[in-house]
């Protein structure tokens, strides 16, 4: 199976743990999204790896049109089918990948992301055609997981993220991620870093795991070297935290 192929069917096939996950519907990012688009109202929104819509779902109150968009299309009947239940009109699906936004350019006010682009093939290709399809002056929020400075730690971090998932490409560092953001012709910055608790069982259940994998990553958490476990807070039940960080470019 092809990876692109591999991303829908996993998060076809977990769409709905996705709508109902604390980790994903909650959030004071989810509140800063509504906030930034909110200062412009009436502006169109690009969603891009929408996921089961949360990002979508905050910022549509204050949006003219928003357009959820997703490789898996599962997720975004999902996605029709919560914003009906939560009487938000303004919001569209449609499917497709990051690389290859089917859209004119210069057609959205913002575009945001939120958990999404660990999954991309080409993250520097995706934000050039986000930057293609936003309109001058236009703004774009990326929410997600941070990969760590120390190589020791980030190996361990990737490690797991794959054993859990494995349409997992890479947590980038927010160096990384400031370097793709000026080479596809942006001005970025980091607007907040945070450490998001991560609850071990629902963290796995959600993707549904094999159980070869999740002993694995018990495995891997237990033999960690002591600066390992310290920086992600392992706990005895194997739950954890993760960096995570918000670039708002234009």
């Amino acid at each position: 199976m092809r990876h692109r192929d591999q991303v829908a069917d996993a998060f076809g096939s977990t769409a709905a743990n996705y709508l109902t996950s604390t980790v994903h519907a909650t959030g004071k990012d989810l509140q800063t999204l509504a906030k930034l688009v909110a200062k412009a109202p009436k502006g169109s929104v690009l969603d891009m790896g929408c996921g089961a819509g949360h990002a979508s779902f905050a910022v549509a109150p204050h949006a003219e049109s928003v357009v959820a968009y997703d490789l898996a299309r599962p997720m975004l009947a999902t996605v029709d089918t919560a914003a009906i239940d939560r009487g938000l009109g303004n919001i569209r699906t449609k499917q497709g990948a990051a690389e290859s936004l089917p859209f004119d350019d210069a057609s959205f006010d913002w575009v945001v992301s939120r958990f999404s682009a660990h999954h991309w093939h080409d993250v520097p290709l995706a934000l050039a055609e986000a930057r293609r399809v936003l309109k001058p002056g236009g703004r774009a929020l990326f929410i997600d997981i941070a990969g760590a400075d120390h190589p020791l730690i980030d190996s361990h971090l990737q490690a797991v993220e794959l054993l859990r998932d494995g349409s997992h490409i890479r947590d980038y560092r927010a160096d990384e991620w400031l370097a793709f953001f000026e080479q596809a012709g942006f001005t970025a910055k980091v607007k907040e870093r945070w450490r998001l608790p991560i609850d071990f069982d629902a963290w796995v259940t959600r993707m549904r795991t094999p159980a070869l994998r999740v002993s694995a990553i018990r495995s891997l958490w237990e033999s960690a070297p002591e600066e390992v476990r310290d920086y992600f807070a392992v706990q005895a039940d194997g739950s954890f935290e993760l960096d995570t960080l918000m670039i708002e470019a234009h």
